[in-house]
């Protein structure tokens, strides 16, 4: 059977119509597909980007303000030190006794605007000194202000206002003693208050086997004193460090 020819030309463009219809149908979806996958990436990128950068800067504000806080506390803390010190000094030994003059003590008297009567007097053996003028005075068992109170009360009659002053040269009414297993042992003078660890230091050292635990101080009609000088030392049991009197002896044993 033969079709005309006009019929077939409209048979021919009909299928060419749908074969250019099927083929761009599925061209679409493949392009949109990608364009929707594009801009849903960057999305979550950017949004944890700022919060990254504000805890980083949020840190070191804290640290800012933490820092200056311990400088602040340990600032008022370095003067309490240094008045607590400061007024240890003056304070040493406010129970000190004055010293005691005696017999065969070295003095320096010493009388305002006259050479004359100003001297070295050695103290007699019976306690007194002989000065020009008002010839002797007692001064056995005075202090220096004592004597130079008697000396002044001495002098209104020749002098008018005399003014004394008095020093002790060299101490020899007094004497304490330090034997036994000392490197300097032997007779030292008791000059003012001096306490058995004063009188230690000036012995230069134990022997390698002194008994530095129990060293006696023997004194005249008194039950001797034991002294424990590792103890003393370091600060421990401070009543054995008692004031020596004259004629006190210590004993070092090994």
């Amino acid at each position: 059977m033969k079709l005309p020819l006009r019929t077939v030309s409209m048979l021919i463009c009909a299928v060419a119509l749908c074969l250019g219809q099927s083929g761009a149908s599925p061209l679409a979806p493949q392009a949109s597909s990608p364009a929707t996958e594009v801009p849903a990436s960057p999305q979550p990128e950017a949004q944890t980007v700022p919060d990254n950068s504000g805890a980083a800067a949020a840190a070191p504000d804290s640290l800012k303000a933490a820092a200056p806080q311990p400088a602040i506390s340990n600032a008022p803390k370095s003067p309490g030190p240094a008045k607590s010190a400061a007024g240890v000094t003056p304070e040493a030994k406010p129970g000190s006794k004055p010293y005691i003059i005696g017999p065969l003590d070295v003095l320096d008297v010493n009388v305002w605007n006259d050479a004359h009567l100003s001297h070295i007097y050695d103290v007699s053996p019976d306690g007194t000194i002989s000065m020009p003028l008002i010839g002797l005075v007692k001064a056995d068992g005075l202090t220096q202000s004592e004597l130079a109170a008697a000396i002044s009360e001495k002098l209104l009659s020749v002098l008018n206002s005399p003014e004394v002053n008095i020093q002790v040269l060299k101490v020899n009414s007094k004497k304490y003693y330090v034997l036994g297993a000392v490197n300097r042992s032997g007779e030292f003078p008791l000059n003012g208050e001096t306490t058995v660890l004063d009188a230690l230091a000036n012995v230069a050292g134990f022997h390698e086997f002194a008994n530095q635990k129990k060293i006696r101080i023997i004194r005249q009609g008194v039950k001797p004193f034991i002294f424990n000088y590792k103890e003393v030392s370091k600060g421990k049991h401070m009543e054995q460090n008692i004031v020596l009197q004259n004629g006190d002896r210590i004993f070092v044993d090994e």
